[in-house]
């Protein structure tokens, strides 16, 4: 045991968990977001998992069935994040961009690093059903 104090806002966690997500990164690996104890708070529960998307995890470790629709909302790539991803992929998929490690897009650079990241989002759509 670490001796940090688990409170509801899990203010003490924040940089351990920011850490796992860094070190799952750095591994090329997908991360899950813990448990959240109190599974009859539903409202904590959303606001643990919009959390835990911001910092970067794939998904929630669920204990009762009444988190699985909100885990799923959270976790979810949004409309305009799909829409987005598929431009970036569509975009370096032209033939006057083959090859290439930087385009133009919409006014903006996007290299192929966001190709990537573009293509991780389809992949996990394709895969939910999103």
């Amino acid at each position: 045991a670490t001796g940090i104090l688990a409170t509801p806002d899990r203010r003490y966690l924040m940089p351990w968990l920011m850490q796992l997500v860094l070190a799952a990164r750095a591994g090329g690996l997908d991360v899950i977001d813990g448990v959240a104890n109190d599974f009859r708070d539903l409202d904590a529960f959303a606001r643990e998992c919009a959390e835990g998307a911001a910092m970067g995890f794939d998904g929630k470790s669920l204990i009762h069935p009444a988190q699985i629709e909100l885990a799923n909302r959270a976790f979810s790539p949004a409309p305009q994040a799909l829409a987005e991803a598929r431009a970036i992929r569509d975009a370096f998929a032209r033939p006057e961009n083959a090859g290439k490690g930087v385009i133009a897009l919409d006014g903006r650079m996007v290299e192929r690093l966001h190709l990537a990241q573009a293509e991780k989002l389809l992949a996990k759509a394709a895969i939910i059903g999103a």
